[in-house]
């Protein structure tokens, strides 16, 4: 597989972050294109806490979001892309501040639509939310 277009541009140091993954504390732990799995993670901040001083499931969202889409994106060619059509999020248990760890997995891929799925793990081991994702494969835009 060809390590080609903004997805490994990103991960390769070769181009910035998008801003939504810079302000999760986005970090690539490992990726395998091949079995269309991805382990990243986030930094949850003070700044995305909620009165009761746990992660704002908003925060959450966005993280599994951030972890679906590039476990598949890893896996396209140059010049195609996949935004997210559906996320189904269950939040489990409260997440705290700190390092939280998202595993993404392609469940299944077509032609133009990929099924996704993962969870965000806390640093005791606990799963604090996991979701479901639906992405449409297209030409990316310039």
């Amino acid at each position: 597989m060809t390590r080609e277009g903004p997805f490994w541009d990103v991960l390769e140091g070769r181009a910035d972050p998008p801003p939504a993954a810079k302000t999760l504390g986005f970090e690539l732990v490992e990726a395998n294109p091949e079995e269309g799995t991805i382990e990243v993670s986030f930094t949850a901040g003070e700044r995305f806490l909620n009165p009761v001083g746990v992660v704002q499931g908003g925060f959450l969202a966005a993280m599994l979001d951030d972890t679906l889409g590039p476990a598949l994106v890893a896996t396209l060619e140059a010049g195609r892309f996949a935004p997210t059509t559906d996320l189904h999020v269950q939040f489990l248990a409260p997440a705290r501040p700190g390092r939280l760890v998202g595993r993404g997995r392609i469940v299944r891929r077509g032609g133009q639509i990929a099924f996704l799925a993962g969870e965000l793990v806390d640093n005791t081991g606990t799963v604090v939310a996991t979701a479901t994702a639906t992405a449409l494969i297209r030409p990316a835009r310039a």
